[in-house]
């Protein structure tokens, strides 16, 4: 039953990722980049001073760190650890190239998502902020576009549940703390028409969704707090053993590069033929980058539209730079190991298996702590994954039912239902789960991304014509 299901599923996902979306992303984030006068490398500097520099007197729930940190929170997580290694364990090293090149106009994309978030957001008396694609679909383009809006909110909601919010997230902490406590599962139980499954999986699903629902029931300001100490203290650790690694391999990154070039337009010279087309690696590395950065995919804003600021272009800003720390500094990272080390070339490993062979035959620890250090960042980027979508998504839920509360609260629980199943799906059947509904949720919000391309471009024209960067 299983085999017939992941077959169905690898075609629908397919079919959602096939040319069309692809280009449909790229050629989005290209028109941006080109109506933005590339403006993620003129601004880049500015954006990362921005990044920590709260505005003072700015309206919305939050500051813009801790919105950031709340979009990092939803970004930095499995894709970067487990998404990395199944595109290049599925398209080979090449995918790691697609991922970068997507991940450079995606920044452009990141912008124009967080800028039109707040200029569009609404903000209720008591400070309660509401906005995203949703908002500058039905705002922006216009009442007759409203249906535009209410799809994207449906596959907000399926996103969070089914996709990256829930089931993939955890799906690679149960792989990880098994991978760590019971690999060969000596201790295990057979759960009947399920599978059999490590104690420490059981356990650790257990600890999860109570945990999880520890802090969902805090809302947005429990998040956020939440995210502004894992986040950056769980990046910065897995940022410094990943330079351990690369520095105690470096006569071999170069090499690494090469294959990865090569593979991205050529994936049979590097592969032997296991990976025999551009378009897979192609597919692989956006799918997996989208995953990861979710540049294009309309998330972000949800949380940018929090933020305590009155200038949309400032917070496009600040919003552009998590794609970079994701995907340009932490992918990247990543990838260099999984392809140094051959891990992706081992065979019968998947997942964050893949992570962890280059983990423990890269760095000049036991193995045993190499194995450590990896299940503890995937297991705090992962849970604050989880905690990030739900926001996104009840944000999502919230739009659909006109702040209907008892449908969020249903939906809240709903969601750490999903948290305790998600270690029982297969790895293959959860990430293609995710892919499908990335896929789906991208369509509308590139569709507003590409009609309001005009109205960022004024702004950021207004802006800096005006030298309002000079006075922030």
């Amino acid at each position: 039953m299983w085999k017939a299901i992941n077959e169905l599923l690898a075609s629908i996902d397919n079919f959602v990722w096939g040319v069309p979306l692809m280009c449909l992303i790229l050629i989005g984030g290209l028109w941006l980049t080109v109506r933005l006068h590339v403006l993620q490398v003129r601004r880049l500097p500015l954006a990362l001073k921005w990044m920590v520099k709260n505005e003072e007197g700015g309206k919305g729930e939050v500051s813009s760190f801790a919105a950031l940190c709340t979009a990092l929170s939803a970004t930095i997580g499995t894709g970067n650890i487990v998404g990395v290694a199944t595109a290049i364990a599925g398209g080979g090293p090449g995918a790691l190239f697609w991922m970068e090149v997507a991940a450079f106009f995606g920044m452009a994309t990141k912008f124009t998502e967080g800028l039109l978030a707040v200029k569009y957001r609404t903000v209720d008396e008591d400070g309660h902020s509401l906005g995203g694609p949703f908002y500058y679909i039905e705002q922006g383009m216009g009442q007759n576009w409203r249906w535009l809006a209410k799809i994207f909110a449906f596959f907000g909601i399926c996103v969070g549940l089914f996709g990256i919010g829930t089931f993939s997230q955890v799906n690679g902490i149960a792989s990880a703390i098994q991978n760590f406590f019971d690999p060969e599962k000596q201790h295990a139980v057979s759960i009947p028409h399920i599978g059999t499954y490590s104690y420490a999986v059981i356990i650790a699903s257990l600890i999860l969704a109570f945990v999880v629902a520890l802090v969902l029931i805090g809302g947005l300001k429990r998040i956020s707090s939440v995210s502004q100490v894992i986040v950056p203290f769980m990046a910065i650790i897995y940022v410094a053993v990943a330079v351990i690694l690369l520095i105690c391999n470096y006569r071999h990154i170069p090499a690494a590069i090469v294959i990865i070039v090569k593979g991205a337009f050529n994936p049979r010279a590097v592969t032997g033929g296991i990976v025999g087309s551009m378009i897979v690696a192609m597919q692989k590395g956006i799918a997996r980058g989208i995953f990861s950065n979710e540049a294009g995919l309309g998330s972000a804003p949800i949380a940018a539209a929090a933020a305590q600021t009155n200038e949309p272009v400032r917070q496009g800003l600040v919003t552009m730079t998590g794609t970079f720390i994701d995907t340009i500094i932490v992918c990247t990272m990543t990838g260099l190991s999984i392809v140094i080390t051959g891990a992706w070339q081992v065979d019968g490993l998947e997942g964050v298996q893949i992570t962890s062979y280059a983990f423990v035959h890269g760095l000049p620890f036991p193995a045993k702590m190499s194995t450590f250090l990896l299940m503890m960042c995937l297991v705090f980027f992962a849970f604050t994954t989880i905690l990030g979508w739900d926001y996104y998504s009840e944000r999502c839920l919230e739009y659909l039912t006109h702040k209907g509360s008892r449908a969020i609260k249903f939906y809240r629980w709903l969601y750490i239902l999903a948290v305790f199943i998600g270690p029982y799906m297969t790895v293959s059947a959860v990430w293609t789960i995710a892919d499908i509904f990335n896929g789906l949720m991208a369509i509308p919000n590139m569709i507003a991304l590409f009609a309001l391309s005009g109205v960022a471009a004024k702004e950021v024209k207004d802006f800096f014509d005006a030298g309002k960067h000079r006075l922030k």
